[in-house]
């Protein structure tokens, strides 16, 4: 696949979505009902309760979406958690396939800060590493928080996951779902610029979860918001997610040195373990002796989405995952030109999910589609610097279903 490289100085076309997605995300905001306002189709609800408060006092709420076909979405406007995802299997039995916990002083604890998986949350202002905690952007150099060893991991000390957005519920003609809010200060966590950033969770009754980031700014800064949930398509808290079929729509991925930051070298997955191009069992070569597997523990590394001549603001294929024992799958589709598959290689049983399981050992796998870790250092790769005059806007849906074998 030919590579189209973007920088800094030029506009960010790969983070601009169509008029038509803008125009979809406007009429969102502007259709939101009352918060326990039932939805147009008979199944459809909107459900809120309080989920707990902040050391300070503050309220943090839990909002539950249904859709028309049964499908069940929690979030908190605690770092947008996704705190609960129920789909169906093939025999029509609904389970809980997000990873999380169900009270918010589990996700307040020292053994989860300790922990940090992120679980179902918000990334920003920077998924995913950049290199020594360091970028440097108009002849300034800013330094961040170095919280993944001597780099600077998602965000940082309190990134977007630990902060509480402004929510407004709705429910529309494209589903029922959240609009999340929040002002990250000029200066908060080292980054540059005062962030206006909205996102926006819609269930729809086609039974996907579309997921639309938009973020403004007064000052040039790095921007690359993601989702982090962790699936386990048998239901959370089951066993490991080693048997799920994995397709990843990428003929290419960024190797990384041994503290996860890419070398800036662009490698075919032909021949590796790697290759994910036709539907493979995650754990079919998660344990092969291989330097990149090595320094991941496993599969932590950024895929290079085979966007071949499709529009910047166009929705392409990311990667299905099918588990054969239940048989639901989930197909991503993203505008983003990465995405970073990460098989749970850090859980390790100290964190017990919602029906009293441990989190083992690769029990649940994350696919945050994204631009490329540690941009802001990287010329070659594309962009993620913002600047005052452009709109980032980004889109990611999941699509839900059930089936007997794995449709590629």
């Amino acid at each position: 696949m030919p590579l189209m490289y973007a920088h800094r100085a030029s506009a960010r076309p790969s983070l601009l979505l169509s008029a038509g997605i803008a125009m979809l995300l406007l009429g969102a905001t502007q259709a939101q009902g009352e918060e326990t306002t039932a939805g147009n189709g008979a199944e459809r609800s909107i459900d809120k309760s309080v989920f707990g408060q902040l050391p300070d006092g503050r309220q943090v709420d839990v909002y539950r979406f249904t859709n028309a076909n049964g499908i069940e979405l929690q979030v908190t406007n605690y770092g947008g958690i996704i705190l609960s995802l129920k789909t169906s299997d093939v025999d029509g039995e609904f389970d809980d396939i997000a990873l999380g916990f169900d009270s918010l002083e589990a996700y307040l604890s020292d053994e989860y800060r300790q922990a940090n998986p992120y679980f179902g949350a918000i990334i920003g202002r920077y998924g995913n590493r950049i290199a020594g905690g360091q970028f440097s952007l108009d002849g300034e150099t800013y330094s961040l928080a170095t919280n993944d060893g001597n780099n600077h991991l998602h965000g940082g000390a309190q990134g977007f996951d630990k902060v509480l957005w402004q929510a407004e519920p709705f429910d529309n003609a494209s589903g029922t779902g959240l609009v999340l809010r929040y002002t990250s200060e000029d200066g908060e966590e080292g980054y540059p610029g005062r962030l206006e950033t909205q996102v926006t969770y819609t269930l729809t009754d086609n039974d996907e979860l579309m997921v639309d980031y938009r973020a403004t700014t007064d000052k040039a800064t790095p921007v690359n918001l993601t989702q982090h949930s962790y699936f386990n398509l048998k239901g959370e808290g089951s066993d490991t997610i080693l048997d799920h079929h994995l397709l990843i729509n990428a003929s290419e991925f960024t190797p990384v040195n041994d503290s996860l930051i890419p070398t800036g070298e662009i490698r075919s997955v032909d021949g590796t373990p790697f290759d994910f191009t036709q539907p493979t069992p995650i754990g079919e070569r998660i344990d092969q002796d291989n330097d990149q597997l090595g320094f991941g523990g496993g599969y932590d590394h950024n895929f290079v989405l085979d966007r071949d001549n499709a529009a910047s603001d166009e929705l392409v294929l990311a990667a299905k995952v099918w588990e054969p024992q239940s048989g639901r799958m989930v197909e991503i589709e993203t505008t983003e030109p990465g995405i970073q598959f990460y098989s749970g290689n850090f859980l390790d049983g100290n964190l017990t999910g919602k029906r009293g399981e441990p989190y083992g050992h690769r029990s649940g796998f994350a696919l945050e589609t994204q631009h490329y870790p540690d941009s802001p250092n990287q010329e070659a790769f594309p962009s993620t610097i913002l600047e005052p005059d452009e709109t980032y806007r980004s889109r990611t849906v999941y699509r839900f279903s059930a089936q007997e074998a794995f449709d590629s």
